[in-house]
């Protein structure tokens, strides 16, 4: 469009020129159309692009991987000009979002709204906006852009599977009681309050009966095999198996197709790496144990260390939720060495659940070890010789098995729900 600027203009100073020099009248007038032409030209699109705004609307700021993200835009004419037509660019980071829009012909004080819904592929927080307005005169020549710079961030949380029964070792005592007995641990089961003995921790005083009793009174606690659970996702760098994700399919417009036809177009199947098992496993299960009122917490050490402590209801879930949906594969401490460095928040009772792609037979000692530091350890292995390695799960399992941990076998493609809740 520069290009053609720049002829335009130099045909109207030629024309003046020849004018100049041969007196032809039909010269002149030939530069007065050029000049005009320009004139005519860059305020048509200055006032096309003038009193025109733009509104979007986010249905809503989380969603998950097969689900569809629904936005709203509206363009209005504030004016009485009306608009040739113009432009609606959009740089959203979301894979495959096509919110990008042509309005063609806005009459004076009217305006065009259009729907996008685009099925959610991948797991992650992404950015909606910034956007741009774009808009030309009829001949092309001059073209005018608006940059609209409000941005918005959206998390897509990662594919889930219903789990009905998973199992974990034993308790303290068969059949899940609680171990009705004094522990020097501080656990989540308060059972009284008692004198405060030399040597017992500050962090054990029960504030408001000493203030009641104007002595020292510190809280007791029970064993309880109902402990914390906390979900550990291996995301150590040098254990997971990589391949391509699926083709991204491109958003459309609701116009184009109705949302029955959306909910049932595809069936979405993890990607084949090591890294999606492994998140959507440990959301699963978070899921599961949130779902049973159980205190859930998440320990993972991916591009950064990953911390949630133990809480229960639909924020803890939503907060386990959003870390997943960002953690990333490339932790560079080995699992035994992450739940080393975090024991000290790891009380005794509580319940770790590895989900972990490793075939190493230290890993079998490693949970051996917390076992007999009272914890009760299950690990989730993904295998990686189903994803095309030559590493084999198979021993592992094994080796965890005759420890007397529990231990659960996931390869590629399985049902995740029927493995998990088998």
């Amino acid at each position: 469009m520069r290009h053609r600027r720049i002829v335009v203009f130099l045909l109207a100073i030629l024309s003046f020129v020849g004018g100049l020099f041969t007196g032809r009248d039909l010269l002149f007038y030939a530069s007065y159309f050029w000049g005009l032409t320009l004139i005519v030209s860059f305020l048509w699109a200055w006032t096309s692009m003038r009193w025109v705004s733009l509104s979007r609307l986010t249905r809503t700021r989380r969603t998950q991987v097969g689900r569809p993200l629904e936005e709203r835009f509206r363009v209005q004419n504030n004016s009485y000009i009306p608009k040739l037509w113009l432009e609606v660019r959009d740089f959203s980071t979301v894979p495959a979002h096509r919110a990008s829009y042509v309005v063609n012909g806005m009459w004076p004080k009217g305006d065009h709204s259009w729907r996008v819904n685009t099925v959610c592929q991948q797991r992650g927080r992404y950015q909606l906006g910034p956007m741009m307005l774009r808009t030309s005169d009829p001949f092309g020549l001059f073209t005018l852009e608006r940059p609209l710079d409000a941005t918005t961030n959206v998390v897509v949380y990662p594919l889930t599977f219903d789990i009905y029964n998973f199992l974990l070792p034993q308790g303290l005592l068969p059949g899940g009681d609680a171990l009705r007995r004094r522990t020097h641990y501080i656990t989540t089961n308060a059972s009284g309050v008692r004198d405060y003995a030399p040597g017992d921790s500050y962090s054990r005083i029960h504030w408001r009966s000493t203030a009641r009793r104007s002595r020292l009174i510190v809280k007791e606690f029970e064993l309880d095999p109902m402990a914390d659970v906390w979900i550990v996702p291996d995301m150590s760098l040098y254990e997971h198996v990589r391949y391509g994700y699926a083709p991204i399919e491109a958003g459309y417009s609701l116009n184009e197709i109705d949302m029955a036809t959306l909910m049932q177009r595809q069936e979405f199947h993890l990607p084949p790496t090591t890294e999606e098992y492994t998140v959507a496993i440990a959301e699963s299960l978070a899921q599961y144990f949130l779902r049973l009122d159980r205190s859930v917490g998440m320990l993972a050490y991916g591009q950064s260390n990953e911390i949630v402590q133990p809480d229960r209801g639909e924020r803890q879930q939503n907060r386990i939720f959003e870390t997943l949906s960002v953690l990333r594969a490339e932790g560079k401490m080995q699992l035994e060495h992450m739940l080393q460095a975090e024991a000290h928040l790891l009380p005794r009772g509580s319940t770790i659940i590895v989900v972990t792609p490793t075939a190493r037979e230290a890993w079998a000692a490693a949970a051996r070890n917390l076992k007999q530091r009272g914890l009760r350890v299950v690990t989730v292995l993904v295998n990686p010789h189903s994803f095309g390695v030559q590493r084999s799960a198979d021993t592992l399992y094994g080796l965890l098995r005759a420890s007397g941990t529990g231990a659960y076998v996931v390869n590629n493609g399985d049902d995740l729900t029927a493995v998990l809740s088998s």
